[in-house]
């Protein structure tokens, strides 16, 4: 499946989600399905994000090296690339020297 490069026909939530001090940030926008996905960016770092539903990570530019929660390999995702996270679950991730930008669905 190929990453978005844009979206139609959808509201963009104005304020945005702002997590470890600015160092990842991100807009919500919400489709006529009901459906909700976030368009973020996440500075040179190290987090971890807890999940409460299922996530589809998609990486628009640059690239980051992710743990999934309960797994001890490092995979390393560039533009192009997703990867998923289970509900209830989480992952560490790691931006180097440039930006990632990436697109957070929501899976039911």
């Amino acid at each position: 499946m190929a990453i978005p490069t844009q979206f139609e026909n959808v509201t963009a939530i104005a304020k945005a989600n702002v997590y470890f001090e600015g160092k990842v940030v991100s807009h919500t926008l919400l489709f006529k399905d009901g459906s909700k996905r976030t368009l973020g960016l996440i500075f040179p770092g190290k987090f971890h994000f807890g999940t409460e539903k299922a996530e589809r990570m998609e990486i628009v530019a640059g690239k980051a090296s992710v743990i999934l929660d309960g797994e001890s390999e490092t995979r390393v995702y560039g533009a192009g690339e997703a990867f998923e996270v289970s509900a209830q679950s989480g992952f560490a991730i790691e931006v180097g020297e440039e930006i990632c930008e990436y697109i957070c669905s929501f899976l039911d």
